[in-house]
């Protein structure tokens, strides 16, 4: 507990030093006030924005966006890492191409996806859920491929049918690398999200930024920056780290 006082003063401290020389250098350097706004007036843009009620709505639809790619990760992704998975030349086949999906980036694919989606919400459904989908899809692969031979054979041993080998053995081996790969899948699909955004143009954090680059409305640009920051700290910190961390600790055999 004292550990995690000491961590949160810091921060307190870090962030208020940081606010001082931000204040102090955009009062002192000579430069426009739309190249370096002070911290007011990022508060002030705030708290416009607040009370007109858009920034609600934008980091309402970022987030549902968001949360629909993580919900197709989970419904489709996991259970297709899991059949590929379990035959080793299935798996094998498989794994070079789901690396190269995964290394290409949905931000990568967005022109493209732009030319046959046109400027709508599926062009950002569809680069957002792709970003998400394949580290989960690869992540799941790998782990039934490492799980330890060891349990396998012991259920079969037992004339356990297989898909009590997938039950007790193969599935919960995979959650480890699951949670790890959504995790990062979401990461991924956050930096997705906001390009998608900026480039299509609809409701959301991304659009909030470009459509405030337009108007050199740089206090609304650092804000909508600071809050794409601290809303994904927020989510990792508080649910997918330690959705993370439960699950390796509970479901961890390689691990143990």
């Amino acid at each position: 507990m004292t550990l995690r006082w000491e961590l949160v003063a810091t921060w307190v401290a870090v962030v208020a030093t940081t606010m001082a020389a931000w204040g102090l250098a955009a009062a002192t350097l000579p430069l426009p006030d739309y190249y370096l706004p002070p911290p007011t007036a990022v508060l002030a843009a705030l708290g416009e924005l607040v009370t007109k009620g858009i920034l609600p709505t934008y980091v309402a639809e970022s987030v549902r966006r968001l949360l629909l790619a993580a919900a197709l990760g989970l419904i489709v992704g996991v259970p297709v890492g899991l059949i590929l998975g379990m035959s080793r030349r299935v798996a094998d086949f498989f794994y070079p191409l789901l690396n190269f999906f995964q290394s290409v980036s949905g931000i990568a694919w967005l022109p493209l996806m732009l030319v046959w989606f046109g400027f709508g919400e599926r062009t950002i459904l569809v680069a957002v859920n792709y970003t998400v989908l394949f580290p989960v899809i690869f992540n799941a692969l790998l782990c039934v491929r490492s799980v330890p031979t060891l349990y396998v054979n012991a259920l079969r041993t037992l004339g356990a049918p297989r898909w009590r080998i997938v039950r007790d053995v193969l599935v919960p081996g995979a959650l480890p690398s699951i949670a790890t790969g959504m995790r990062l899948g979401l990461a991924y699909g956050w930096r997705a999200l906001i390009a998608a955004e900026m480039l299509v143009g609809a409701h959301g954090l991304g659009f909030m930024i470009f459509n405030a680059q337009n108007f050199h409305l740089t206090a609304r640009i650092m804000l909508g920056m600071g809050i794409i920051g601290v809303l994904w700290v927020v989510l990792d910190y508080f649910l997918l780290r330690p959705l993370e961390e439960a699950t390796i600790a509970r479901w961890g055999l390689l691990q143990r």
